[in-house]
């Protein structure tokens, strides 16, 4: 059976490392995850005052931060059209 996940070798010195997708990917997740964490507190639980696990903001913000990381670190997910 063919696998659709092409896997590429990883890079060999940090500054390499910096200017590939294996560090932008999580990074840029984590960081859109950040801001809908802080987003969702803000315009959402701050209304609710605190009724739900996020009650708190910094909760909020590393919730979003961990979904976006999660979301974004899938090995074989599709990025701009290619697997």
């Amino acid at each position: 059976m063919e696998s659709s996940c092409n896997i590429t070798t990883k890079p060999k010195n940090v500054r390499e490392f910096f200017t590939t997708m294996y560090f932008w990917r999580p990074f840029l997740g984590i960081l859109a995850g950040v801001l809908a964490g802080y987003l969702y507190y803000h315009f959402v639980e701050s209304t609710t005052q605190g009724w739900s696990i996020t009650s708190d903001a910094y909760s909020s913000i590393a919730f979003g931060g961990f979904l976006g990381f999660f979301v974004t670190s899938s090995p074989c997910s599709c990025f701009s059209g290619k697997c």
